[in-house]
């Protein structure tokens, strides 16, 4: 069942277990955990919510602070009696995770950082800056399309137009000047100087291919996160939730449960 908190935040429950938090990327909103969700929900009690600005959340156009976003999570969080939880944060949503875990650490059991940014060059800072201009004077009518486009493999994204253009449509259902504003924070943000300030042990995975949340960034948070493990899945673009639910949710399921073999390797694959 899908419910608006007393604090204005949409959030799912769903599952029983081990309380797990989803956090979805900008744009995205809590369905983008669909997949995983549904392969996840037999041994964990999820949490999904959408971010400010975003869904059916309150229309709060900033200014925000990336503090804004993780002191959601921890109201959302202290309302619900979840604390003690795993947390996994998707895209920019994982910069809300990487928040969370440095402010409030002893609700933190588990993270997951999964096609998540840290580290970008000064080039990507530029690219960066160039879509924030875009957004900033006007979101085009098929910038969600074209966005996803490049977000998933072309043999999938060819396969299931349908699909595309679903996600593009609830992309687009999103307020503009507040999905703008909680974009502008969250794509400037970086933590890459503070990732050893992160306690938990933490899974990072991101696609062989990804072009926004690229391998170097991966290695850079496992390489700079303490108690970090690496999973680099090959083949693969950003949407790995929707594009590989089945290897997302086994990777997330063995690392949150403590299973042999949850960790992988430092470096990765």
């Amino acid at each position: 069942m899908i419910r608006a908190n007393d604090i204005g935040i949409r959030y799912m429950l769903e599952g029983e277990g081990a309380p797990l938090v989803l956090i979805h990327g900008v744009g995205n909103q809590l369905e983008a955990w669909d997949g995983v969700a549904a392969r996840l929900r037999d041994r964990f009690r999820l949490l999904r919510y959408d971010l400010r600005g975003h869904g059916e959340s309150e229309k709060v156009p900033g200014p925000y602070h990336i503090d804004d976003f993780a002191e959601d999570l921890r109201a959302l969080i202290e309302s619900l009696d979840f604390g003690g939880c795993h947390v996994a944060g998707f895209s920019l949503g994982g910069l809300v995770a990487q928040a969370f875990a440095m402010t409030h650490p002893n609700q933190l059991r588990k993270l997951a950082l999964i096609s998540t940014v840290a580290g970008r060059t000064p080039q990507e800072k530029a690219r960066v800056v160039e879509r924030l201009d875009m957004v900033a004077s006007g979101i085009p009518g098929d910038y969600f399309r074209k966005s996803l486009e490049r977000w998933f493999t072309d043999d999938f994204r060819r396969a299931n137009p349908d699909l595309i253009e679903t996600l593009a449509m609830r992309n687009r259902a999103n307020d503009p000047a507040c999905y703008a504003a909680a974009y502008r924070v969250l794509a400037l943000t970086d933590f890459a100087e503070r990732l050893h300030e992160i306690a938990a042990e933490t899974l990072v995975m991101t696609g062989e291919h990804d072009i926004g949340s690229n391998p170097r960034m991966a290695r850079l948070m496992a390489e700079r996160i303490p108690r970090a493990v690496l999973q680099i899945l090959p083949g693969l673009r950003h949407s790995i939730l929707v594009e590989a639910p089945d290897t997302v949710s086994q990777i997330l399921r063995t690392f949150f449960s403590g299973e042999p073999g949850a960790s992988g390797s430092k470096r990765g694959r």
